[in-house]
């Protein structure tokens, strides 16, 4: 399979029996790094044709893409699958230049959400790495990371929109009188609620929904807006122009100030 390591009796073609290879190939802590890692911390579905590992040696084994590197450290390895594989957060520096802003976002999230991430972790291998290309990559993601990651693209979009519009930047998936709200801004006291087609094809789920936002209201007299995926994905702009009016209006210093 590589120089020094032979399937015997078969020819494999499991992506797991050749990961093992790879490893056996790169020697004494060799990790699986690149597309291979993303695809063991199922960030990626589909096993690349050649595997990548990183390496502290100087080693080159032919048939492997292969990275030394300097700043690798035993916290930068996990097991995956019983596989030498870059941890979740080494695996994103060194792959986040493959990823469309879209799917940075969404791993950065879903790995949290997995609890396989940790913004301290990701921190910590950024702060290692400062000249790698992808730090300025990640650096804007922990900038606006909240503590509870966001838990759908839709949560992804409405953040960018408004970060780049300016406003403020809400706590998202909170509880609120034990209810997970997407997102609320405390000094307004103000819920947004963002609603995907998905909210919309049950009757039910539409009627509680409208429910516990009257029941939020009544013990809390905090009021609730909800936007549909239009809203934020297609009408951005004018949502975002209609959300500051609403936030102002809402300020505790407005009706104090006129």
């Amino acid at each position: 399979m590589y120089r020094g390591v032979y399937a015997v009796g078969h020819r494999s073609r499991n992506p797991v029996e050749r990961a093992h290879a790879a490893l056996l190939a790169g020697g004494d802590g060799a990790a699986l790094a690149g597309a291979a890692a993303l695809v063991l911390w199922r960030v990626w579905r589909q096993w690349p044709e050649t595997l990548e590992i990183v390496i502290a040696c100087d080693r080159r084994p032919s048939g492997l893409i292969v990275h030394q590197s300097d700043t690798l450290e035993k916290r930068d390895i996990s097991l995956v699958e019983g596989l030498r594989v870059t941890s979740a957060a080494r695996t994103l520096l060194d792959t986040a230049p493959r990823l469309t802003d879209r799917q940075l976002t969404h791993a950065v999230n879903d790995l949290r959400l997995r609890r396989l991430l940790t913004l301290d972790a990701l921190r910590d291998v950024v702060e290692r790495n400062p000249r790698r290309h992808s730090v300025t990559l990640l650096r804007p993601l922990l900038e606006i990371a909240q503590p509870e990651p966001t838990r759908s693209e839709l949560e992804d979009a409405f953040l960018k929109l408004i970060r780049r519009k300016g406003l403020p930047v809400p706590q998202l998936n909170v509880l609120v009188c034990g209810h997970r709200v997407d997102a609320y801004f405390p000094e307004q006291r103000l819920i947004v609620e963002l609603d995907g087609w998905e909210t919309h094809r049950a009757r039910n789920a539409f009627v509680d929904d409208r429910r516990r936002d009257a029941e939020i209201l009544a013990m809390t007299g905090i009021s609730t807006i909800r936007f549909v995926y239009e809203d934020t994905i297609r009408r951005g702009d004018a949502t975002a122009a209609q959300l500051a009016a609403i936030l102002k209006e809402r300020h505790p210093g407005a009706r104090t100030g006129r």
